[in-house]
């Protein structure tokens, strides 16, 4: 699928800005942003519930902006569910092959099968009434799936459900897509929701595609600020570049220091060519920063040494996180509690800590001048 191009104003509001992705067939492709980005927009497009002002949306070949929802190959499944409260289970999932007219043989043995996908077989004569709503968005798949569409869209199908049901139901909708193999785009705006399960993302805001990438890519090499983020927990820091070596290896990498207040110099790596008296955007992520009582006796040239103060530490069983005061800047840092501990944590407020983070695990992210 192609999307080429696409713009949607609303009044006097841009929902979508010369959007262009590529998806590729067979991909579970997730569309990410804070609400009011434009991708459940993107996602009506694509369906048919909306006609974009500007653009194309080609699926496998031929532009079906023209096109009816009933003629594109596409379903949708909703955040609500849609169901129809007064049929069972089974006439739920049977309601689009009764409207083709399909034999009664054709219609049982297709039910059946769909309705073993998503691991429903004993509540084929249900009510939506007695379903729980794990239950309920199984069967709005199965109903969506069993007009065997080129592409599955599903628009926040889990956001109605609890913490643990909502992770639950992830794994199957990946296994179900792993037994199907059609493309499926799934919008979100749960960042670990998305990471989980998708082979690609691309993160949106205020109507246009900031990144498109593996989840791998979009969390360890984010391209903007706002992706930074957006995407799990970070720090995030303006500096200038107060020296730039070039590194003696393949590909081509720079060893950058930046001047950061507060902080004072930070060494990062980067592959982009940068000038000294630039402003750029660091980032490093929590988890990538040591935090210890005793300063760190390596003697490496690319570590990263400072200095602070516990003013928040936040315990979380499996791990706690810590606020780290140096100066008048704030430093998040994760540390994962592998070993049982009989003592709690070692690290409580206002002790004097050492932080240490190599420069490969930091990231320039924008060049601002």
């Amino acid at each position: 699928m192609v999307i080429e191009e696409v713009s949607k104003i609303f009044g006097s509001f841009q929902a979508l800005n010369s959007v262009f992705l590529e998806i590729h067939g067979g991909e579970f492709f997730s569309l990410l942003g804070p609400s009011g980005c434009g991708k459940t927009t993107l996602l009506r497009i694509i369906a048919g519930f909306e006609t974009p002002d500007t653009g194309s949306v080609c699926i496998e070949g031929s532009d079906v902006v023209r096109l009816p929802p009933n003629r594109r190959q596409v379903n949708t499944v909703f955040q609500n569910y849609a169901l129809f409260p007064h049929l069972s289970v089974f006439e739920n999932v049977a309601f689009s092959l009764r409207l083709k007219r399909q034999s009664a043989a054709l219609i049982n043995s297709k039910v059946s099968e769909y309705l073993q996908l998503v691991q429903l077989e004993g509540h084929r004569d249900k009510k939506p009434s007695q379903l729980s709503g794990g239950q309920k968005q199984r069967v709005a798949i199965a109903r969506a799936l069993i007009n065997e569409p080129r592409v599955l869209l599903l628009d926040e199908p889990l956001s109605a459900l609890d913490a643990k049901l909502r992770q639950h139901m992830l794994i199957e909708l990946d296994q179900i897509h792993d037994k199907i193999g059609i493309t499926f785009i799934y919008v979100t705006h749960d960042q670990q929701e998305a990471l989980s399960v998708s082979d690609r993302i691309a993160v949106m805001n205020q109507g246009n595609v900031l990144q498109v990438g593996t989840p791998h890519e979009i969390y360890e090499s984010p391209v903007t600020d706002f992706v930074a983020r957006f995407i799990g927990d970070t720090n995030l820091f303006d500096g200038k570049v107060a020296s730039v070596r070039r590194m003696d290896k393949e590909p081509l990498e720079y060893m950058l220091e930046l001047e950061i207040p507060d902080l004072g110099r930070i060494k990062v790596t980067t592959v982009d060519e940068t000038q000294v008296g630039q402003t750029v955007s660091f980032t490093v992520r929590p988890e990538k920063i040591i935090i210890a009582k005793e300063k760190s006796a390596t003697k490496r040239e690319d570590i990263n040494h400072f200095q602070g103060v516990v003013d928040e530490p936040i315990y979380s069983g499996f791990q706690t996180k810590f606020y780290v005061k140096i100066g008048d800047s704030l430093i998040r840092v994760m540390k994962q509690h592998a070993n049982y501990s009989d003592e709690g944590p070692e690290i409580v407020w206002k002790d004097k800590v050492y932080l240490s983070w190599s420069a490969n695990d930091g990231y320039v992210v924008e060049v601002k001048s």
